[in-house]
C-alpha cells in the first residue's frame, strides 16, 4: 500500500503563502491578516508560529541567502570562460526571481530591520568580491583584459545593476503592458553586457553570439 503523503506543516505553508503574496504585491502592502486570510486560518494560528510579519520576512531572507551562498564560494583562482560567467548569472537571477520581493522593496526592508540590513549589506559585498574573482578567472584564461581599478568598478556596477534590475524591469514591462513574468536569461544578458568591453577574442565573439539571441 502506498504511503500517504504527509501534509505540509502550517509554518511551512505560512512561509510559502507569504512569499507568493510578497512577490505579487510587495511586502509592505501585505499584512499578517492577509496571509492568514489567504490560508483560511485564524490570525492566532499564524501568530503561534511567527510573532509578526518582520519575522516572516527575515526567515524568507535567510532562505534566499542560503540559496545564493553556494554561488559566492571561492573560485580558487582557476581559469574561467564566458559560459562560467553566464551560468553564474543565470543561477543568481533564478534565485533572485524566486525571492524577488526582497529586491522590489530593498531600501524599505533593510531600513526597517537593522539585522536584515546588515546581512543584506554583507551579502552584496560578498557578491562584489565574487565578481572580482570571476574577473580574475577570466583574466587568467586570457578571455578578459582589465586593470585592477577597472575590475573593482565593474564589480560594483554588476552588483548595482543586479540589485535593481528586477525593480526596473517590473516597471518597464508594466509600462509596456508586457508579460508579468521576468526572464533570468534577459537579466543575465544585461549584466553580462557590462563585461563586454573587457572581453577579448573568442570570449567577445561568444558574447556577440549571445547578444544576437536577445536583441
Amino acid at each position: 500500500m502506498a504511503e500517504k503523503k504527509r501534509p505540509r506543516r502550517t509554518r511551512e505553508r505560512i512561509l510559502e503563502t507569504a512569499l507568493a503574496l510578497f512577490n505579487r504585491h510587495g511586502a509592505p502592502q501585505v499584512t499578517t491578516a492577509d496571509i492568514a486570510d489567504e490560508m483560511s486560518i485564524s490570525p492566532g494560528n499564524l501568530y503561534y508560529h511567527f510573532g509578526n510579519k518582520d519575522e516572516i520576512v527575515l526567515e524568507l531572507y535567510e532562505r534566499y541567502e542560503a540559496s545564493v551562498r553556494p554561488l559566492y564560494a571561492d573560485r580558487g583562482g582557476r581559469p574561467l570562460d564566458v559560459d562560467d560567467l553566464w551560468l553564474w548569472l543565470h543561477l543568481l537571477f533564478e534565485s533572485m526571481w524566486k525571492y524577488r520581493f526582497l529586491y522590489r522593496d530593498i531600501d524599505q526592508l533593510t531600513s526597517q530591520s537593522a539585522k536584515m540590513g546588515a546581512r543584506f549589506g554583507a551579502l552584496l559585498r560578498k557578491a562584489a568580491t565574487t565578481v572580482i574573482q570571476l574577473c580574475e578567472g577570466l583574466t587568467k584564461a586570457s578571455a578578459m583584459h582589465a586593470s585592477e581599478r577597472e575590475i573593482e568598478s565593474l564589480a560594483q556596477n554588476v552588483v548595482l545593476v543586479s540589485a535593481y534590475w528586477l525593480s526596473y524591469d517590473r516597471v518597464r514591462r508594466s509600462a509596456e503592458n508586457a508579460a508579468a513574468d521576468g526572464h533570468a536569461g534577459r537579466a543575465a544578458y544585461q549584466v553580462l553586457a557590462l563585461f563586454a568591453p573587457y572581453l577579448d577574442g573568442t570570449a567577445r565573439a561568444y558574447f556577440d553570439q549571445l547578444a544576437a539571441e536577445y536583441l
